[in-house]
């Protein structure tokens, strides 16, 4: 509640412009201050004008009177800066360390903003303001879908740094764990990263001249191999033979079985064509990276993910019987998705780390030149009111239906700010 306290105050949204202190002194509030999220006092640097006399100090905020004391303020000299403190209820009047009163005001609201904040917080739909999305201008959801297009960017950007680190900047190793990663599709991304994480590049190099030892090491270490298992056929019981081996060699430890999810998958979609797709790009040496940035457009890009699996995986899905119809490895759907959230942010880290911001700026074109993803999220926004034409929207939307929504947190989104500021402004 003190944090919705805290925005209305922010942001002026609170109904009673002339504010009176519980023993009479008009107030009018020059500055709100800047807002403190760490330890002390609410606001910083408040100018609040108190019976005609300009005071520049601390505010602070209670939903209650009486938390002042609960909270031990009373001791703290930290609080002896506070020159208002505002509550939603006075139940006591307040004092610093030295016994001196402290001017306090209520804080009233429109009983409309109330309203629209209980509707929103509490909404049953997905997306709180999809009833009322109509009503913000279309500038206002222009920006902000903007802005976050870049956040979400700007959060995968701050993952790859993570892992340039943890990689000793090895641009390649970075783009080994992101692309295997994004193998997984959402519902085995973890899976997979553990995959790659579990069986680094610098071990997968000793053996890169052998595709077969390259998908032994893969397959084992996802836990996907089991030398016990009856009826296989002989590429199996290979991969089985030389994982042994190798894990003998080199005490690996392979993944639990349990870790990838199957249940529910299109065939095409299971995990052992990207992992068989991952030992593709590492036969002969890794080097996707640099020719992610030699890539010269999209069509070329799109070469590098149009790839034919050959032998046992150009007609199996797993292991066992042949698929009577042999598939590329990726669908064109499916490099898009590789596409957003492999090769933009590649792009994007590598600008903003190297500071050569034609890479930036490449991330940012290539998320505009792909089409629209379509899933539930979109297609709720899109039937809300906000169209998403390109793909550097649609993640937009992603960030803001998984960052926001999904959290309530309405007040920190630019429409949800829209729709109670009209509601505060009421004067019902």
């Amino acid at each position: 509640m003190e944090k919705l306290m805290q925005y209305i105050w922010q942001h002026r949204l609170y109904r009673n412009s002339d504010m009176v202190t519980n023993d009479g002194l008009k107030v009018r509030v020059i500055d709100p201050g800047l807002l403190n999220t760490d330890a002390g006092p609410d606001f910083f640097n408040a100018k609040i004008e108190i019976d005609g006399h300009l005071w520049a100090g601390n505010v602070e905020l209670h939903v209650r009177a009486t938390d002042w004391k609960r909270h031990g303020h009373d001791r703290d000299k930290a609080y002896d800066s506070v020159i208002l403190h505002v509550v939603g209820k006075d139940d006591a009047p307040v004092y610093r360390t030295s016994g001196e009163r402290i001017p306090q005001v209520v804080l009233e609201v429109s009983p409309l903003f109330n309203q629209s904040y209980d509707r929103l917080v509490n909404a049953r739909d997905e997306i709180p303001c999809a009833a009322s999305l109509r009503q913000v201008p279309h500038l206002t959801i222009t920006e902000w879908v903007e802005a976050l297009a870049f956040e979400r960017l700007h959060n995968k950007v701050e993952r790859i740094g993570q892992l340039l680190e943890l990689y000793h900047g090895s641009w390649e190793d970075v783009c080994y764990v992101t692309l295997a990663r994004n193998l997984g599709f959402g519902i085995n991304n973890e899976a997979f990263e553990r995959l790659a994480r579990r069986t680094p590049l610098r071990l997968l190099a000793k053996h890169s001249d052998s595709l077969l030892q390259v998908e032994a090491l893969l397959f084992g270490q996802a836990g996907l191999l089991d030398a016990a298992a009856q009826g296989t056929d002989s590429y199996y019981q290979h991969l089985c033979s030389e994982y042994a081996f190798l894990a003998n060699k080199f005490q690996l430890q392979p993944m639990e079985r349990e870790s990838w999810k199957l249940f529910r998958i299109r065939p095409q979609n299971f995990p052992y064509r990207r992992i068989a797709m991952l030992a593709h790009y590492i036969e002969g040496g890794f080097s996707l990276m640099s020719k992610l940035l030699e890539a010269d457009g999209e069509k070329a890009l799109r070469d590098l993910f149009t790839v034919e699996l050959t032998g046992y995986w150009a007609n199996h899905y797993s292991f066992g019987k042949p698929n009577a119809r042999p598939s590329r490895a990726l669908s064109d759907n499916s490099i898009d998705i590789v596409l957003i959230n492999t090769v933009a942010p590649l792009y994007c880290a590598c600008g903003e780390i190297t500071g050569e911001s034609r890479l930036a700026d490449k991330a940012i074109a290539l998320l505009e030149s792909l089409k629209s993803e379509r899933n539930a999220i979109v297609d709720k926004f899109t039937y809300a009111g906000i169209d998403s034409p390109d793909a550097l929207t649609s993640q937009a939307l992603i960030e803001l239906k998984r960052e926001y929504c999904e959290a309530r947190k309405c007040i920190y989104c630019k429409i949800g700010h829209y729709l109670l500021s009209e509601a505060a402004r009421s004067k019902t």
